[in-house]
């Protein structure tokens, strides 16, 4: 039996920060590897030892019950990506990394109608509406197959 401990101390023995084992250990914590509890002014951590108990096909029937957590997750995040990148409809920020990225274009995307096509000079007075860098915004849209483009002609994919 592995003893409980707190933050300072694993981190001490493990030569790392404390923000980084809190980090692992949050992670840790929401697998239900370990456990904390609250002593004094720490949080003390424990190994679920059961865990490690379990078979392969046990950890795979668990995670069938919970099914709709990762989409609810995901919804949950794209939630927060759409909430940080825009303010009052306008788009403040284009993201960098390619997964926020594709999320706040999927929702921009949500303006065109499906099967409906658009000129080009269309499609740029529904982007102005997000952003100034509506040219930008429109490559990526085609970038990322969201809007298909033939022969100046604008279609939702």
């Amino acid at each position: 039996m592995i003893e409980p401990m707190y933050v300072e101390l694993l981190a001490e023995r493990l030569g790392l920060s404390k923000s980084t084992v809190c980090f692992h250990l949050k992670k840790l914590e929401d697998a239900k590897i370990v456990s904390s509890c609250k002593e004094q002014y720490y949080s003390v951590y424990s190994l679920n030892e059961d865990i490690f108990h379990l078979t392969l096909g046990d950890l795979v029937q668990e995670g069938c019950r919970g099914d709709h957590l990762p989409a609810q997750r995901e919804d949950e995040y794209r939630d927060q990506v759409v909430a940080a990148c825009f303010k009052g409809g306008k788009l403040q920020c284009l993201p960098v990394q390619k997964m926020k990225r594709r999320i706040v274009l999927e929702k921009i995307a949500e303006s065109f109608a499906q099967g409906r096509t658009y000129t080009e000079k269309e499609v740029n007075l529904i982007l102005a509406d997000f952003h100034d860098d509506f040219c930008r915004i429109r490559k990526d849209l085609v970038c990322f197959n969201l809007l298909e483009v033939k022969r100046g002609i604008y279609k939702r994919v």
